[in-house]
């Protein structure tokens, strides 16, 4: 039986991904921020919980990494611990970089040090792209984040093309662009969208305030992009891989299909922050702008090639955009109805 350290077990990737390692046949040792409770409500959801063998561990301390390393000896090691809101990083620029960036070289170092025959897989992302300079975004494609979180993420990304190319480690990045689900945290906009849908629907919330409608995402579904993860290091040599949909929609276009999903309509009303979305039955605003939600450099397209990862894992989306929205739309009503979602 192979064993996996998964860290940033309780968030979404880390609960689809656990969930696909299980089925596996793994051993999977999850790891959670040292001095917190875990947030074990995704592990609940997916039937998952007592399969895992949760572990406190931190990125910022390196003893504690080179011990959990020691007393685990994994085989393969998924870092998708992170700060990942991007948001949140223009006002914590510091605590981002130590965790996504020195957390990913320390993680490394102690795989390096005690464990240097594991696979390595690093949660790289398409917000390394930023200011895009070719469309679509490849491999190849050069860097530019807009943010402190794409720039602590791209230090990462780079550390571990350089630990698998200076010290032989199996050491994989994977581009991923954008990718939701049911698991998704409220604090993301696609679940803000359809959380804040299934409570309009349900009489809980009046209206949704948002930030930009024009920014361009590709979105996929969570529960496969981390099939092409486990892939990555099943391979014969390490290798850098986009994954993606292959489609770009913009935030307005994902908020009109989770409404078509609650079977609403809306007319789009005003520009830039006087924007508002007038449901066509009621006449209410349920879509409101503010430029609150306006990030200080805006990413405005995203668009990933995922064709090397098709090629070379076999990897392939079958999920659609609005099969997606659906998902996520019905399983946010079935919460606020109080009823457990029939998918996730």
């Amino acid at each position: 039986m192979r064993t996996a350290l998964v860290t940033g077990i309780t968030g979404q990737d880390g609960g689809y991904l656990a969930r696909h390692l299980l089925a596996h046949d793994y051993r999977v040792v999850g790891a959670y921020r040292h001095g917190s409770k875990p947030r074990a409500q995704n592990l609940n959801a997916l039937g998952i919980r007592d399969d895992i063998e949760l572990i406190p561990l931190e990125l910022l301390e390196t003893t504690n990494l080179l011990r959990i390393v020691d007393k685990y000896r994994p085989d393969e090691v998924y870092n998708l611990a992170a700060q990942s809101f991007v948001a949140v990083s223009f006002e914590q620029p510091l605590l981002t970089s130590n965790i996504n960036a020195l957390g990913t070289m320390r993680l490394l170092e102690a795989i390096r040090a005690i464990q240097p025959e594991a696979r390595f897989y690093q949660a790289s992302t398409s917000e390394m792209f930023g200011r895009v300079h070719d469309v679509p975004q490849t491999e190849e494609t050069p860097f530019y984040p807009r943010s402190p979180y794409g720039v602590a993420k791209l230090f990462a990304h780079w550390a571990t093309v350089n630990y698998r190319e200076s010290h032989d480690l199996f050491a994989c990045s994977g581009i991923l662009f954008n990718h939701e689900s049911p698991l998704r945290g409220p604090q993301f906009v696609t679940r803000k969208i359809t959380q804040g849908i299934a409570r309009i629907e349900t009489g809980k919330q009046s209206e949704i305030v948002l930030g930009n409608l024009s920014a361009k995402r590709d979105w996929g579904y969570a529960s496969e992009y981390v099939e092409a993860m486990w892939l990555m290091l099943q391979q014969d040599e390490p290798d850098d891989f986009v994954v993606a949909s292959g489609e770009t929609r913009t935030v307005r276009e994902f908020v009109e299909a989770a409404l078509a999903a609650a079977g609403r309509e809306v007319e789009w009303k005003g520009e830039g922050i006087d924007e508002r979305g007038i449901d066509k039955q009621s006449g209410k605003t349920l879509i409101r702008v503010s430029e609150d939600f306006y990030r200080p450099a805006e990413v405005d397209l995203l668009l990933g090639d995922p064709s090397k990862a098709e090629k070379a894992l076999g990897w392939q989306r079958k999920t659609s955009f609005e099969e997606l929205v659906r998902l996520m739309v019905e399983a946010d009503l079935a919460l606020e109805r109080g009823e457990s979602p029939s998918r996730l």
